[in-house]
């Protein structure tokens, strides 16, 4: 069987499996998916005391040949409610794009979308909707969000 020649970026990217595994941060998991290490999944719960409470948000993370000097591109497979997600699951976090940084691994990507569920940033929406709900009707943002919960976890029925 031939031996399996991975590039830095591709060492990186079990270095930081490696980390995720030895040290999983609470509420979130990912690993590479189709036997590709620049494919993943990730997984995050969503936070207690917050909206989203008892959701389960699945993420595809795909990564470049050149990372960690190249952010992943992350969005959502799962279906959520929230200011700073395009309806296709893209997305606006500033990390993942102009203040990204190679010191960053997959564990902080995931803490930092788990962060920005509970804190987002509505002058920077990618969901009008949402961001008008978050910053004028605080009570229905959190209705709709716990309703985009609920339809996604009875599909799963």
């Amino acid at each position: 069987m031939p031996k399996l020649v991975l590039n830095e970026s591709g060492k990186r990217l079990l270095r930081d499996l490696k980390n995720l595994k030895k040290d999983p941060p609470n509420g979130i998991a990912a690993a590479p998916i189709e036997n590709n290490i620049y494919k993943w999944e990730g997984v995050i719960i969503g936070p207690d005391d917050s909206p989203f409470e008892g959701g389960v948000f699945k993420l595809l993370l795909e990564f470049q040949d050149n990372y960690p000097n190249s952010a992943p591109a992350v969005k959502f497979i799962t279906k959520i409610f929230h200011p700073n997600v395009y309806g296709d699951g893209r997305i606006c976090l500033d990390i993942l794009q102009n203040q990204w940084s190679p010191v960053y691994d997959v564990s902080a990507v995931l803490l930092s979308i788990q962060s920005l569920l509970t804190d987002p940033n509505p002058l920077s929406p990618a969901n009008y909707e949402a961001a008008r709900l978050y910053t004028e009707n605080r009570t229905e943002y959190n209705r709709r969000v716990k309703q985009v919960i609920a339809e996604n976890a009875s599909q799963l029925e």
